[in-house]
């Protein structure tokens, strides 16, 4: 077989988000140089049948200064901001036939970068940048500048802010870059991020996630980034403590009674979907760095089977097989978050019980919405197959069974 072509990557400067972030104004803001980035790679030859990755970095003012604070009173309108941001992508994807689920579609990822509205930046570009501020999914202008990755396109937005941006950008990268300007929308910024107060709040180093994660979409990586976004930063001088994200991932056996389930990935799969995806929000430093260690785990009773990984900055991943509703959450007392969608509210609370029982303390629990997108004309249920791992199974089977 001929070795497999590396993704096409573009990078796409938007101007610091609206306030508030609702749907309507991230609309109103993104739509254009959204469709015209997307349509682009759609078309390129460049990609030539191959996967494009299109990271989304939006600038972000209410977390400027604030990369090392507990992230619990940024939550909420973070949360809304990558919520809206995700559909407008599934929207435009949705109206305009641009795949974005298959292995040659475009694979979009939002990066947020604490930025502020003026543009006016506390501190010039230092020299290089200390490894603990490489850990996402919230970075500094700097960090993403000064990022190794390679990207074949670079796009910003023309307007005032965009072109302030893009002038920082180009500033503190340490290699010359081409940037190509495509037009913008109306940034409306009715109100200032509400202030809330901060004296209460962890600064949580374990956090946990679970699902099943099959074939990757908008929806899991919704959930993944608000995940990661939860994660504080450890402090300077701690450097035997790691930071800890733990994601359980369903087993197989497990699953053997979904819909078109010789159509689910297995959990090596799913788990390297989900890595794959993870790393590209939360470390940007050298992906190829020998530090980085990658270790499977296969040990007695539950959750022993295991992937971590391991960064050079304290930051640890486990990706555990999980047999059971609970997971690591009742097996793990560190742990000291949870962050699951709306629509497993439940598994929150039953998981807080149990931990109640053993005498532990509650996981503090933070929602992530479920995309809808009911507002919207000619979207149908295709909207919604996006966001659906049991509709992605079902349209491969359809495929699989028309090539027959």
């Amino acid at each position: 077989m001929p070795p497999s072509r590396k993704p096409l990557r573009a990078l796409l400067l938007l101007p610091p988000a609206p306030s508030p972030p609702t749907y309507a104004a991230i609309k109103a803001a993104y739509n254009a140089p959204l469709f015209t980035v997307l349509q682009e790679l759609a078309r390129s030859p460049q990609r030539a049948h191959e996967r494009a990755i299109l990271e989304i970095a939006v600038p972000c003012p209410h977390l400027y200064g604030q990369l090392n604070a507990p992230r619990g009173p940024f939550y909420a309108a973070t949360e809304s901001l990558v919520a809206a941001l995700y559909k407008l992508v599934c929207v435009i994807a949705t109206k305009n036939a641009i795949d974005t689920d298959d292995a040659e579609g475009i694979d979009a990822r939002i990066i947020l970068v604490a930025y502020p509205r003026n543009g006016k930046l506390d501190q010039p570009a230092p020299e290089s940048t200390p490894e603990h501020e490489m850990q996402g999914p919230v970075i500094d202008l700097y960090t993403l500048a000064r990022n190794p990755t390679h990207w074949d396109l670079i796009y910003s937005v023309q307007s005032e802010e965009g072109e302030g941006l893009v002038k920082n950008f180009l500033a503190s990268s340490s290699v010359p870059r081409n940037v190509q300007r495509v037009h913008g929308g109306i940034v409306a910024v009715e109100t200032a991020a509400p202030s809330e107060s901060k004296d209460e709040s962890i600064n949580h180093l374990s956090v946990a996630v679970g699902g099943t994660f099959d074939h990757m979409h908008i929806g899991h990586k919704l959930l993944l980034t608000m995940f990661a976004f939860v994660l504080g930063r450890r402090h300077l001088h701690d450097d035997h403590a790691l930071s800890v994200l733990t994601v359980g991932i369903t087993g197989d056996e497990l699953l053997k009674k979904k819909q078109y389930a010789e159509y689910l990935e297995s959990w090596h799969d799913r788990q390297q979907g989900v890595h794959d995806f993870l790393t590209s929000v939360i470390y940007f430093g050298q992906r190829d760095d020998r530090r980085i260690q990658i270790e499977e785990l296969n040990e007695p009773g539950p959750n022993g089977h295991a992937v971590h990984v391991t960064y050079p900055f304290g930051l640890l991943i486990k990706y555990v097989e999980i047999w059971d509703p609970f997971g690591p959450t009742i097996t793990d007392e560190a742990i000291t978050a949870l962050v699951l969608s709306l629509e497993t509210r439940s598994g929150g609370s039953a998981v807080n019980s149990k931990r109640v029982e053993k005498g532990w303390h509650k996981l503090e629990v933070f929602e992530v919405s479920v995309l809808d997108a009911s507002e919207e004309e000619r979207v149908d249920e295709t909207f919604q197959s996006k966001l659906s791992s049991t509709e992605i199974r079902r349209i491969r089977s359809e495929r699989s069974q028309s090539q027959k």
